[in-house]
């Protein structure tokens, strides 16, 4: 019998967060940037991040946790659950329907 090698790490291109909402959040916070006029640079500075970080999270390949979502939000001068009411208004349809097997309330 031959030993199997083990792989560290996950497989390329793989994930550890679901991608559509992360896609949805990022628009969501380029948008209300861009609207404000802000660059990028200057909102990363107001909520404690670097700039590189801050373009991760706004091409949706990084999600933020809770207290980077609310630095955020502070930064952009708006509340976490505006970003995040306006983040679900762009997550595809099937984020929208309650999961398979599980009856709608």
């Amino acid at each position: 019998m031959q030993k199997r090698t083990i792989q560290r790490g996950r497989p390329a291109g793989a994930t550890t967060f679901e991608v559509a909402p992360a896609l949805a959040f990022g628009a969501v916070v380029r948008a209300l940037r861009t609207e404000d006029g802000v660059a990028q640079e200057t909102l990363a500075h107001l909520a404690g991040i670097e700039r590189s970080h801050m373009g991760k999270i706004e091409r949706g390949e990084h999600m933020p946790t809770l207290v980077l979502v609310l630095k955020i939000a502070r930064a952009l001068n708006r509340s976490a659950g505006e970003l995040l009411l306006e983040t679900e208004a762009k997550l595809p349809r099937e984020w929208h329907q309650p999961p398979a097997g599980q009856a709608g309330g």
